[in-house]
């Protein structure tokens, strides 16, 4: 394996690692300035508020989107083993 094929895969990798992660760190950022913003609005410090919201948003979501990055994920990885013989140069 030459340096740019090593290069490549590890590229694919990190773009695949962000798109399956991307989603719901999105949407735990989305929650996470809700909360905030309720939070300022009512005067609301209580840490609980803060972090059980934004903890079941998160669960929530990987509910929802697991399949899906488990179908994202088991595709790469048969293309990444798909193509052993190209490492073996």
């Amino acid at each position: 394996m030459n340096a740019d094929l090593a290069v490549e895969v590890i590229r694919q990798a990190f773009w695949n690692a962000l798109f399956v992660g991307g989603p719901i760190l999105l949407i735990g950022f989305v929650a996470g300035i809700v909360v905030s913003l309720v939070q300022i609005v009512t005067s609301m410090q209580d840490p609980a508020f803060n972090s059980v919201p934004r903890l079941l948003v998160f669960l929530f979501a990987a509910m929802l989107l697991l399949p899906w990055m488990a179908d994202h994920m088991i595709l790469y990885t048969e293309t990444l083993f798909g193509n052993l013989d190209r490492f073996a140069h």
